[in-house]
């Protein structure tokens, strides 16, 4: 899970296409540890990608089968890391 400040579309206007020509979010991550402030935390649950279609899949499956990572939002001790579109 990727969170962004509302400015990194500042960061991305300034990127040039990678060989694939996509812009790439690894670019991205590389503009804020050259300046520092890029951190992590660690989150409980399973995380897969799901940008091919056999990945969707696996994404798929495994909601099926464990239930999607569930965040009780009446709780804020269990929103500590989690992504919330605003």
């Amino acid at each position: 899970m990727l969170q962004y400040p509302l400015q990194a579309g500042d960061r991305i206007k300034e990127l040039v296409p990678s060989r694939r020509g996509e812009l790439e979010i690894t670019d991205v991550n590389n503009s804020y540890l050259r300046e520092g402030p890029l951190t992590h935390s660690l989150l409980e649950g399973w995380w897969t990608d799901a940008g091919t279609f056999e990945s969707l899949r696996t994404a798929t499956n495994l909601v099926a089968e464990t239930g999607a990572n569930k965040i009780n939002t009446d709780k804020p001790e269990q929103m500590a890391g989690a992504f919330k579109i605003q």
